[in-house]
């Protein structure tokens, strides 16, 4: 573009601004859209800021009462259990994501794998289940209405006018015109993105990476650039201001309400995964195959037992140096993880890859496009919650495999096999409560900036596939503009 035809933008541009602001409605729009996403920002970032805090004070509160348990046996401690904390990402002040939905912290015992808990939209009502006034969803959702509001007659209203014939006249080209109107667009979009992008640079301070940070911002730009070259492309093509208000409505609620819908209803038809009424009988019954840990004379055990005398060259199990039952338990928990982790690995991958099918589905809605890309960006996407359940669950079982090494090592058979003998003998059978300072600290982290950034290319690539596709409109409608 030449220095010539970039002047004439920038006039076309400096006279919709002025149209604007002679516009109570132009006005009243913008004025709602930054207060909107001023106060959603925030408002989100002091309510993550609290979360964070006191998620990190229920896990030092939970390591403390661990801790802090007098003399018990080994066991009781297995079941009486542990919980982990997820303490938020230093982004999801502005893009919560699937946080909201699956939970953030896990209670930890011997046996089985809870699932997450205190999912806030579990705790709300049906009216928060609605959508949060989060940065990400005014951005997502309400962004491109306001857009719609601002600049839906930017051509049409010049046909309407009759003025559009006497700015081709005078030498302005259709391109040119429309990119000055898009120009104006561009800096709305500028002003709605701005308290998105301070916030996001104020969370390197709290550790977030600078390319996590411009990918992020990066995202959400060329997300409402498509608004805005849909918008060009709508009031380019129909000559009337109101069938382009009512064309750009519908297209807001088919791309932004309806789409998002219809990818995940079309994710679980596709991929159908198993009910949990389901999944809990198989696994019961998987379990059930593995025998009793509690009860040493299981006959699922009669192999293991044999091994173990044949290993210490002991013809009975009161001669093993070590305790029997503290041997069964950690066996029995080993076998049984096996089991709960392919269960869940099958319920991870079907998760997963509904995730997929849903994504594909940005290739036809921004939309689900951004919402994609800015839930993996930040760190609260469906790969970054599946790996908070594995390094949970790993910690599970070092914790309670930990506790069985203490039952099979500080534990005599004999004491333990008499325990509920008399009050004396259930004494006896109690360890020191310093072997409870076993557990291992928690601190769980997202994925690094380059892999989050990896993941969300084929998001990034969406948009600009949206892109292109209506920059070529454009330029095609604006030849023949007239």
């Amino acid at each position: 573009m030449s220095i010539n035809n970039f002047s004439k933008v920038v006039i076309v541009a400096k006279d919709e601004w002025r149209y604007w602001l002679r516009s109570k409605l132009a006005m009243t729009v913008l004025a709602i859209g930054l207060l909107l996403t001023l106060s959603s920002v925030v408002v989100t970032a002091i309510t993550m800021h609290e979360l964070s805090h006191a998620r990190h004070e229920l896990q030092t509160t939970s390591d403390k009462s661990f801790v802090d348990q007098p003399d018990r046996h080994p066991h009781r401690m297995v079941h009486y259990g542990h919980y982990a904390f997820r303490t938020p990402s230093p982004l999801s002040t502005l893009d919560p994501g699937i946080d909201a939905y699956t939970g953030n912290s896990i209670f930890l015992e011997g046996h089985r794998q809870n699932s997450a808990m205190f999912a806030d939209q579990r705790q709300g009502t049906a009216l928060t289940k609605l959508g949060s006034l989060t940065p990400a969803f005014i951005v997502q959702t309400l962004a491109p209405l306001l857009l719609i509001l601002i600049g839906y007659s930017s051509i049409s209203r010049e046909r309407e006018l009759q003025t559009l014939s006497y700015l081709l006249a005078q030498g302005t080209s259709g391109i040119t015109l429309i990119a000055g109107k898009g120009l104006a667009l561009l800096s709305v979009v500028g002003l709605i993105i701005a308290p998105l992008a301070v916030s996001a640079l104020f969370t390197v301070s709290a550790g977030e990476s600078l390319l996590a940070v411009a990918s992020f911002v990066v995202g959400y730009a060329l997300y409402l650039s498509v608004w805005v070259l849909l918008i060009l492309l709508a009031s380019s093509v129909l000559n009337k201001n109101s069938s382009s208000f009512t064309a750009l409505a519908f297209i807001w609620i088919l791309l932004c309400i309806v789409m998002p819908r219809v990818a995940s209803t079309t994710a679980a038809t596709a991929i159908p995964s198993t009910g949990k009424i389901e999944t809990d009988f198989a696994v019961k019954a998987e379990l059930r195959k593995l025998g009793d840990g509690h009860n040493t004379n299981d006959p699922a055990f009669k192999q293991f037992k044999q091994s173990l005398l044949e290993k210490y060259n002991v013809n009975s199990i009161d001669e093993l140096p070590v305790n029997f039952r503290g041997l069964v338990a950690s066996e029995s928990e080993a076998k049984q993880t096996d089991v709960l982790n392919q269960f869940a690995e099958q319920r991870m991958h079907a998760e997963l890859k509904q995730t997929q099918v849903s994504r594909y589905f940005g290739w036809v809605s921004p939309m689900v496009t951004i919402r994609s890309l800015s839930m993996i960006v930040v760190g609260t996407s469906i790969e970054t919650h599946h790996r908070f359940l594995r390094e949970t669950e790993q910690l599970r079982f070092d914790f309670v495999q930990g506790l069985n090494k203490v039952h099979i090592e500080k534990l005599n058979y004999q004491d333990d096999l008499n325990r509920n003998a008399n009050a004396a003998a259930t004494q006896k059978a109690r360890v020191s409560a310093d072997n409870w300072k076993i557990l291992q600290e928690f601190n769980f982290t997202v994925d690094s900036a380059n892999i989050r950034t990896q993941r969300s290319v084929p998001a990034f690539l969406q948009l600009l596939l949206w892109i292109a596709v209506l920059v070529g409109g454009i330029k095609f409608v604006g030849k023949r503009l007239s």
